[in-house]
């Protein structure tokens, strides 16, 4: 078993809060990915769950049981950082090992267990090479080894593919994402890397100073944002949001141009936000919205194309490589309204078709 629950967990360091009351539940064998900018939080939150920080007040159950005066090693947690923290002097078994001995577990079971980590983990033939004689990659995966052999209640990771370049961050991801499948552990990860986040999560935690906007899937998150800080923080390119007017639940009026949007909203539109994916160059005769071709991004089979308005105003619209405009030229955009998403002055989402 491996649940988590946090109630009204807060931090503060003196007079500074940086954790604000955040209540959340990570089922069991869960893969959970805290998200968020800089100083959002999310280290700090992962640190009071394993134990390395004090909570201020609140409370963290595992199991059922309350662990918050709990000291690390008794919360049978196991944390992977983004510095390895590998014992250079050691072999990789011995790496492995460490813990197991510390705890004078019997010399068998430490054989089964390092057996099965280093079977899942591909590690092998690397058993008698120090850390110096081994990639990042390798490195990062005896640091899952040793949390493995543990058999913890659950694995805390913090920003563990930090430290690889993107090919070796993209072999790893996988790695991690075949070893939750394969353990059915509960796994708590911290990232500000979005595709990691997307594509490993069960469910996402979105937090934005010390506090908790949003927790849900990828997809819900992506399709269905409660907030513009959200709605901007998943999805890369970021979305764009222009200002946007209507009350009537029907319609919005974008500059000269109404609107009708599928489905009803409930308040005041002040804006409206769409995704760079979902705008498409057409006519200036037969665009919502005509600017000029500030600067284009070819990427191979797609292309980022920021487009100036005549405000000045920036949108970024993402297409195929192959067929996106030169710089310089004058395009109409578009959009269906079936992938609009409407904001109020307070940057929460509107009851529309993304939140039925």
């Amino acid at each position: 078993m491996g649940s988590i629950q946090l109630k009204n967990v807060r931090k503060a360091f003196g007079d500074l809060e940086i954790i604000k009351g955040i209540d959340l539940d990570v089922k069991d064998g869960e893969f959970m990915v805290f998200v968020g900018p800089s100083g959002s939080g999310k280290s700090t939150l992962l640190r009071l769950i394993a134990g390395l920080e004090e909570v201020t007040s609140g409370h963290i159950i595992s199991d059922g049981s309350d662990v918050t005066a709990l000291q690390p090693f008794d919360r049978h947690m196991a944390m992977v950082f983004q510095s390895y923290a590998l014992y250079p002097h050691m072999t990789v078994r011995q790496n492995i090992e460490f813990a197991l001995k510390t705890a004078r577990m019997p010399k068998d079971q430490i054989a089964e267990r390092l057996k099965q980590a280093t079977r899942v983990l591909k590690l092998e033939p690397y058993l008698d090479r120090k850390p110096a004689a081994l990639s990042g990659g390798q490195r990062q995966r005896v640091a899952i080894g040793r949390a493995i052999v543990r058999e913890p209640k659950a694995f805390l990771f913090d920003e563990p593919l930090s430290n690889l370049d993107a090919a070796l961050r993209t072999d790893t991801r996988l790695e991690i994402a075949k070893l939750h499948r394969a353990l059915s552990g509960t796994i708590i990860y911290v990232t500000h890397d979005q595709v990691e986040a997307m594509t490993l999560a069960d469910r996402i935690a979105v937090l934005s100073e010390g506090r908790l906007l949003q927790c849900d899937t990828p997809e819900a998150l992506y399709e269905r944002p409660k907030t513009r800080f959200v709605a901007q923080f998943i999805g890369s390119p970021r979305m764009n949001i222009l200002a946007a007017s209507g009350a009537d639940g029907k319609t919005v009026k974008l500059g000269n141009t109404t609107i009708e949007v599928p489905g009803r909203y409930e308040g005041v539109v002040t804006e409206l936000g769409v995704r760079p994916e979902h705008l498409s160059i057409c006519a200036t005769d037969a665009g919502f919205l005509i600017g000029r071709v500030d600067h284009v991004e070819y990427l191979g089979a797609d292309a980022s194309v920021l487009v100036k308005l005549a405000d000045g105003q920036l949108l970024t619209l993402r297409g195929k490589g192959r067929t996106m405009p030169a710089q310089g030229d004058e395009v109409g955009l578009r959009f269906d309204p079936d992938d609009i998403h409407l904001f109020s002055a307070n940057g929460e989402a509107l009851r529309c078709f993304a939140m039925t």
